[in-house]
């Protein structure tokens, strides 16, 4: 056999295993780790299953191939920047993927399971940076998983309620997400996966979606860990009530022409997307339907009837830019507080003692905490410190603060995208952020999965590799004990009750260091400062 064939022959053989539903066949890298892609875990939600909740996958005869990923669910480019090896796009789009260093179903490994990011309108489980090859290296078996997004995931309508069966509808992201950790349980062990050592994770909507998963009565039992990566459902602005979310999904049927739920389902797939073009984030999201969230999950929190499993959860340092909070005038205290002023009105004062930038020096660093902290910094310090009050077991926060490297020569006429991938200067899809100073949202995902390799957009340094190695190991070990602490790592301390708050730096020079901004959440968590619009709804003008 000539050297080549032999080679491609050794690198990838074929792999088979048996789950609950027929016979799969997957791939064996050369390194052993086992992956298996495109596995349907719910029936595809087309035709009459569309905007249902997720039913059974019906059982095979024979080996189905699982060596390429399935579908993405229906999307717009939103981002402009996101890589996917999907087969294409479409609403059959219920599919995960599992990669295991297991040789046997008798090995009992610690299980992650993964939910991307973007917005709940955009991304998918076949990206590279969610790759779980290198997490299966380290001897966990990784999933990703697939889930309806957008108008096809989130969309409520009087007649969807009437013919639930459970009086509610929306929601179908997250109950796919929930199907998606029933199919582990009934079938991880198989892969060698342990059903009782199963950690939930994701970052941006896939941080969102762990907290949601940990509120929900559906859900909350399918997992023993949880980690989050910037942001979570215990957000500034309450979830839509259903008959709200109800009037919307009507008003969407009736701008289409549709005078009812059955002609909305004979629309193309194509034709519900485009209709979406105008506002992709109409449908934004989860809806405190009384199924799926039976209560508010603040509420569910407060009274510590979440999933009380360890959480490990943190923020980037640059989650948002402070600059846009500034118009032609540019970044000065004046401006500054000419904002907050706009968007606080007469709680502006109290506001600007937390956030109060001294020089024109400063007033960047401070806008860029003050827009972070509204986009996803404080629900995660929502989410953090509730769960450390309630949720009975230890709570480890962290804040990334590592700034991507430069970008490689060949990646001379692109700007960093706001996904994590890369913006082409002639790709008018896609907003083109400012140079960041942090860590900017999503640029940990690499980092902490072990995926720089796969991203061939940034020169990537030593000392990247070692914040790599460093928050990698921290995720490995939280997965396999509920614990991130291990030999050669800084000692991390959980949260503690006490409000001496301690959070883990990860950069190069990672280190433990106590809080000097709970002042500013407390801010934030008092309901006199409430405001009816998000930052983002401030920015786009809706107030």
């Amino acid at each position: 056999m000539p050297l080549l064939a032999l080679a491609i022959h050794v690198s990838a053989q074929t792999t088979q295993v048996t789950i609950a539903n027929g016979v799969l066949e997957g791939i064996t890298e050369a390194n052993g780790v086992r992956s298996f892609k495109g596995i349907p875990f719910a029936q595809p939600p087309v035709g009459d299953l569309r905007w249902k909740a997720p039913q059974p996958v019906t059982n095979w005869s024979g080996i189905r191939k699982a060596d390429q990923f399935g579908p993405r669910a229906m999307q717009l480019p939103v981002f402009g920047d996101m890589g996917f090896r999907s087969n294409g796009m479409s609403e059959d789009c219920l599919y995960l993927n599992v990669w295991t260093p297991a040789k046997t179903g008798n090995e009992k490994l610690p299980v992650l399971v993964y939910f991307f990011g973007g917005g709940f309108i955009a991304g998918d489980g076949s990206e590279p940076r969610y790759d779980g090859e290198s997490m299966a290296k380290r001897g966990i078996v990784s999933v990703t998983v697939n889930y309806r997004l957008g108008v096809f995931g989130f969309m409520a309508h009087p007649e969807l309620t009437k013919e639930s069966g459970y009086r509610a509808s929306g929601n179908y992201g997250l109950l796919d997400q929930t199907a998606g950790l029933k199919w582990v349980q009934q079938n991880i062990a198989a892969f060698g996966g342990d059903p009782a050592r199963v950690t939930i994770a994701g970052e941006s909507a896939g941080s969102i979606s762990v907290s949601a998963q940990m509120a929900s009565p559906l859900s909350k039992n399918l997992f023993a860990g949880a980690i989050g990566e910037s942001g979570s459902v215990l957000n500034l602005q309450p979830l839509s009530s259903l008959p709200s979310a109800e009037d919307n999904g009507k008003k969407f049927g009736e701008e289409q022409g549709a005078a009812s739920l059955a002609d909305l389902r004979k629309m193309p797939a194509d034709q519900l997307l485009a209709a979406c073009a105008t506002n992709p984030f109409r449908f934004f999201g989860g809806i405190m339907d009384g199924y799926f969230f039976p209560k508010d999950p603040v509420e569910i929190f407060a009274k510590g009837e979440q999933a009380h499993v360890p959480l490990l959860a943190g923020t980037n340092s640059e989650e948002m830019t402070g600059m846009i909070l500034f118009d032609a005038g540019g970044p000065t205290v004046e401006n500054f507080k000419k904002f907050v002023e706009d968007f606080y009105g007469n709680r502006a004062p109290a506001a600007l003692k937390v956030y109060a930038p001294k020089s024109d020096k400063e007033v960047l660093t401070v806008a860029t905490e003050f827009a972070s902290d509204l986009f996803l910094t404080y629900s995660t310090w929502k989410w953090i410190d509730m769960q450390t009050r309630t949720g009975g077991k230890p709570v480890y926060r962290y804040l990334y603060s590592r700034p991507r490297p430069a970008m490689t020569a060949e990646m001379n006429n692109a700007t960093p995208g706001l996904a994590g991938g890369v913006v082409k200067n002639d790709d008018a899809s896609a907003p083109k952020p400012p140079p960041a100073t942090g860590a900017v949202h999503s640029a940990e995902i690499e980092y902490a999965l072990g995926n720089l390799p796969s991203n061939k957009v940034y020169a990537w340094t030593a000392d990247d590799y070692k914040v790599s190695e460093t928050m990698q190991s921290y995720f490995e070990n939280f997965i396999k004990t509920g614990d991130p602490n291990g030999s050669g790592l800084p000692q991390w301390s959980p949260v503690a009750k006490s409000g001496d708050v301690h959070f883990m730096q990860i950069d190069v020079n990672t280190r433990q260091q106590k809080s000097m901004h709970e002042d500013r959440y407390r801010f934030l968590d008092d309901p006199a400062n409430a405001t009816k619009y998000s930052l983002m709804d401030r920015l786009q003008g809706k107030n």
